[in-house]
């Protein structure tokens, strides 16, 4: 199954809905996806994003430095082809830019996978299971007042979910801890209830938080600290009983191995496009799994879901729509979980028109 055409493109997203966390504004989701025909007339079409910026740099190397790499090759070969561009471009990783381009790439050669094993992506990468948890975030942004999410964390409670995200890192402390009360006791204590800093606090800081946000019997902690901050991960982690998430600002598989070797996290949020793909998105789960630890992945819902349902320790996927202006249908949840795709390849029915349509680059 040789590869006989590569071709990358941009599309720019608004999000659907306000979003702001501890440190952005989410403005754009700028959408890079690549495009893989083979001699045998398959498709296969991968994409990853950034979050208003960088975008087009992540298309720039795709097009200048990696596909023309691919044509002539066996797409077969995903974990070959793979490691060849990875080395490649061997000056620049591990690194956000790059991770990201190799995502593109190797998504749509899983995609090519599947199709031609005739197998959805859930069952070709693990068949652990049909159905995974799903919990909200959408409904938890900073910038949100307490009546908006107590009346978004009720009402994904009614819908079944499991779980409600909320964004922490106000100035004061304690602004934070009135709203996640509120949202405590809106949602009674059987409902999960998770906080997400993106990374704006001090190690000092997120252990005095922690503290305060104890008594509300939080589900996990997400990025207290910058991702970078590996001692500062360790400490805290052994400072408070709130599990500490992090993963969805790691590029590697080895930075993970770090992490979790050094105790420094109790859920891995391993990011398909961030991590490079879902070849690496593989051995990252695993990876958690030999520590014992569970993986609840960042966003992208329509691609995670069938990930996350790959593997036996996956543990929950992140609500946040945003990609229903170039899908043909959403994903499909049933009393709080999320149904993995059963069609063939990726499971993302992708509006080509809409995508046309929004073609920037």
């Amino acid at each position: 199954m040789k590869i006989t055409r590569a071709e990358a493109f941009l599309v720019d997203l608004e999000p659907e809905t306000p979003r702001q966390d501890a440190i952005q504004a989410f403005v754009k989701q700028e959408t890079i996806f690549v495009e893989l025909t083979t001699d045998e007339g398959l498709t296969g079409l991968g994409y990853s994003y950034t979050i208003g910026t960088g975008g087009r740099a992540v298309l720039a190397m795709l097009r200048e430095d990696l596909l023309h790499r691919l044509v002539g090759e066996d797409a077969r070969q995903v974990e070959a082809l793979w490691q060849k561009l990875f080395w490649a471009t061997h000056g620049t990783v591990v690194g956000a830019i790059t991770s990201l381009a190799l995502a593109a790439v190797d998504t749509a050669l899983w995609d090519l996978r599947c199709k031609a094993a005739g197998q959805p992506l859930w069952l070709l990468a693990g068949g652990a299971r049909p159905r995974i948890p799903l919990y909200d975030t959408e409904g938890g942004w900073l910038q949100l007042p307490i009546e908006e999410i107590v009346a978004g964390a009720k009402a994904s409670v009614a819908k079944g979910w499991r779980g409600i995200k909320i964004k922490v890192g106000k100035p004061d402390a304690y602004e934070d801890v009135e709203r996640l009360r509120a949202v405590r006791e809106a949602i009674g204590p059987h409902v999960d209830l998770m906080i997400d800093a993106n990374q704006s606090l001090t190690y000092a800081e997120a252990k005095r938080r922690a503290r305060l946000f104890e008594p509300l019997d939080l589900f996990w902690f997400e990025e207290p600290l910058p991702a970078e901050d590996l001692s500062g991960h360790v400490q805290l982690a052994s400072s408070t009983s709130l599990p500490i998430a992090v993963g969805e600002s790691i590029y590697s598989v080895s930075h993970f191995r770090e992490y979790l070797a050094a105790g420094a996290c109790g859920i891995v949020q391993v990011d398909v496009a961030r991590i490079g793909g879902i070849t690496p998105w593989l051995k990252t789960a695993h990876l958690a799994e030999a520590f014992n630890v569970k993986v609840a992945p960042h966003f992208l819902m329509e691609l995670h879901v069938s990930l996350a349902c790959a593997v036996p320790n996956a543990l929950y996927v992140e609500h946040i729509p945003q990609l229903r202006r170039l899908t043909m249908k959403e994903l499909e949840i049933v009393d709080g979980y999320a149904v993995a795709p059963m069609e063939p390849g990726l499971g993302i029915a992708w509006n080509r028109d809409a995508i046309e349509n929004l073609r920037a680059a």
